[in-house]
């Protein structure tokens, strides 16, 4: 099971890859569990052999020694590329995670059912990337038992889940058909558009309480220190 910082680092690992162009990428290969797993992996397992090789050289080791120095670059390797991936939450825990985690934990579970999602929904999926991380960074010191932390809850540990499940659960060739208007990929486009609207309204109001404190004090300096300057000789 993985730790709160665990699913910090995986929500910000989002937001960079989208700053440095990951947005372009096919919606397939943005898996955490696929490429970039292997990436960061492969860049440990570099790191940790150079890191061997320099004390090695440094300490002068014979021919003997340079064999159990490539032994232990062997099991490291072996130990990093084949250790188990971190298991992506189910809606079940993220309902009942700490509401800290509740974010960082949906972002995950959201980003690894990107593959069976439509290409037309990678927009607002991004989008909701960044509102999940944002709403990360801002619930830090949210009452777990306040009305904004239920609306919270709610929409992104229960409706969020189930929507994206009732999907999926629709046949692959029917999600192209029209019905009633709109085809499923259409009705799935538009439904992760109203939450991401909300969850945008929720971190406004988060962001409301920031922003009058900003000001109070910006009123207070100019007060303090204007008011109290020497006048100009």
């Amino acid at each position: 099971m993985s730790s709160d910082v665990d699913d910090a680092i995986a929500v910000a690992r989002i937001a960079q890859e989208r700053r440095r162009g990951g947005d372009v990428l096919p919606l397939q290969r943005r898996s955490r569990r696929g490429r970039g797993g292997r990436k960061a992996r492969t860049v440990a397992v570099v790191a940790g052999s150079g890191l061997i090789l320099a004390v090695a050289m440094l300490m002068g080791l014979g021919a003997f020694g340079m064999v159990a120095v490539a032994a232990l670059i062997l099991a490291l390797t072996m130990l990093v590329l084949f250790a188990p991936a971190t298991p992506v939450p189910t809606p079940e825990r993220i309902a009942k995670s700490e509401l800290k985690a509740l974010p960082a934990q949906a972002a995950r579970w959201l980003d690894a059912r990107r593959p069976e999602l439509p290409a037309p929904a990678l927009g607002v999926l991004n989008q909701l990337d960044t509102r999940l991380y944002t709403l990360g960074v801002q619930i830090a010191a949210l009452d777990d038992d306040s009305p904004l932390a239920g609306e919270l809850r709610r929409l992104v540990g229960e409706q969020l889940p189930a929507f994206v499940d009732d999907y999926a659960r629709v046949p692959p060739p029917m999600r192209t058909k029209a019905r009633n208007g709109m085809t499923p990929d259409q009705q799935l486009v538009e439904g992760l558009g109203v939450i991401e609207r909300e969850l945008g309204e929720i971190s406004a109001r988060l962001a409301q309480g920031d922003l009058d404190a900003l000001e109070t004090k910006r009123r207070y300096l100019g007060i303090k220190y204007e008011d109290e300057a020497p006048p100009v000789a």
